[in-house]
């Protein structure tokens, strides 16, 4: 063994070469995008905004909704919620598969031990009866010549951030979607509050028609026009009714609860949340480094450009290294003898020579791979600024619009106050209540469709600004303590 050590060191130090000569492929350069200064369509008149990058408040947004059920929700939600458990195993998986990917790097050795007893024929050979014992370590190493191991862990990295990216997006997600169906379920509860107020008030119409009918001052087709208002508002209540169910459900399974457990939480009917009286959208740049989507197609991106690398390696020679040490004796007992030591050791190469193009094409279908990604990625940073600006420009036109509304409804009731009464002395006839009830049923359903539709565009707009996670550090292994 003594007399190996010599050509052990030659082949370390030819290794140690080897491995430092070069790593084909391209190196990744984040690509630069050109993105505007500030949002287009802020309008500070409609709502106040301050461009400050709030990181922290925009981290936990929906505490400043001033809801306590619903920030308990939403908590409730990015615990345990099956969309966050998805993405949690997706991040395992990408975690062992870097660990696989960087195995590569190492050699890989085995051991093995074996027993034989053996007897030759008596008529070919002496008859003996001999045994053979060995025990030893085998080892192979492919040496990284041309970097393709090393591309392929720099792929792996870059998938392993892209996934830490995933579960960040999944919490973004989670938090809005929850916050978005508790607002419907609000909504639906508030428009539900509407119809049987109207109901009632038109339930007293009815009975003023009766009187007056049975007084001898209107006839029979008053009445059943009354009666055919009120049973029209009647009939809309078991389909919002319906609808707030479905909308109870749907918030049941988003956090991962058999349908119809959180009913009891949400049977009191409570008001719309309350929005806050600025919102820090910050500028698009902070958008897009706070966007888990973005930095997902980014790291792809990464990931897509080492692996032309891995492909481009493939073309070049393979050298590889094996050996083994041992020990082998014809006795059990002899093994440990210093004569019973036994040693190998192997260099090779072999490199393409003809594949009819196959490793060519490999690369260039990988370059087609990576151009995909960084079409994704462009499509990405456009889309989120496209997102940002559509919920900028919805809440401040559902402003305007609730402003409006809230004067047409106050209107509407005074209208429909008038018009009862007008009729009750005879000074119209009924067909004028009838319109002015139809009103306020209309303008206050809608009025509450239009604060809700606020209330949906402001969160839309935190989802947009990447809300709901805070952003680590730069390294790959960032998230490393998520389950």
């Amino acid at each position: 063994m003594n007399a190996l050590r010599p050509y052990h060191l030659l082949i370390l130090l030819a290794c140690v070469l080897l491995t430092a000569c070069m790593t084909v492929g391209p190196d990744y350069v984040p690509p630069e995008l050109e993105v505007p200064a500030v949002w287009q369509r802020v309008d500070p008149a409609a709502h106040p905004v301050t461009h400050a990058a709030g990181t922290e408040a925009l981290s936990h947004w929906w505490q400043g909704l001033n809801d306590p059920l619903l920030s308990a929700l939403v908590d409730e939600a990015l615990q345990a919620a099956p969309d966050l458990r998805n993405a949690q195993a997706r991040l395992r998986e990408s975690r062992a598969r870097r660990a696989v990917a960087a195995s590569d790097r190492y050699p890989s050795v085995t051991a093995s031990g074996t027993a034989r007893r053996s007897r030759s024929s008596e008529e070919t050979g002496s008859g003996d009866t001999r045994s053979l014992y060995s025990a030893g370590f085998d080892a192979t190493w492919e040496l990284d010549v041309f970097g393709g191991v090393r591309r392929g862990v720099e792929a792996a990295d870059a998938d392993l951030a892209a996934s830490v990216e995933n579960l960040h997006d999944a919490r973004v997600s989670l938090a809005a979607e929850t916050a978005l169906n508790y607002v419907e379920v609000r909504a639906l509860q508030t428009r539900l509050g509407i119809a049987r107020d109207n109901l009632a008030s038109q339930s007293e119409t009815l009975q003023i028609t009766l009187w007056r009918y049975q007084a001898g001052l209107v006839g029979l087709q008053d009445v059943e026009q009354a009666r055919t208002n009120l049973e029209q508002t009647r009939s809309q209540i078991p389909s919002l009714e319906i609808s707030l169910a479905e909308a109870e459900h749907r918030l049941d399974i988003l956090l991962g609860y058999p349908p119809g457990t959180l009913h009891g939480r949400l049977a009191d009917p409570a008001p719309l949340p309350a929005a806050p009286e600025r919102i820090a959208v910050g500028i698009p740049a902070d958008t897009l480094r706070q966007r888990p989507d973005v930095r997902v197609a980014e790291r792809k991106l990464a990931a897509e450009t080492a692996r032309v690398g891995v492909a481009e390696a493939a073309r070049y020679p393979a050298f590889k290294i094996s050996g083994s040490i041992g020990v082998e004796a014809l006795e059990l007992s002899a093994l440990g003898n210093r004569g019973a030591a036994t040693a190998s050791l192997l260099a090779g190469i072999t490199a393409p020579v003809f594949s009819a193009g196959r490793l060519r094409n490999q690369v260039r279908i990988q370059n087609a791979v990576r151009e995909q990604a960084l079409v994704a990625y462009e499509q990405a940073v456009l889309t989120a600024l496209q997102e940002v600006e559509n919920a900028l420009v919805a809440i401040a036109r559902n402003d305007e619009r609730t402003r409006a509304l809230a004067s047409a409804v106050a209107s509407a009731e005074n209208a429909a106050e008038l018009a009862r009464q007008n009729y009750s002395a005879g000074l119209i006839d009924f067909q004028s209540v009838l319109n002015t009830e139809r009103t306020v049923l209309s303008v206050s359903d809608n009025l509450a469709n239009t604060r809700a539709d606020g209330l949906l565009a402001l969160i839309r707009l935190y989802k947009a600004l990447g809300g709901g996670w805070s952003p680590p550090g730069n390294s790959p292994e960032d998230g490393k303590d998520i389950p």
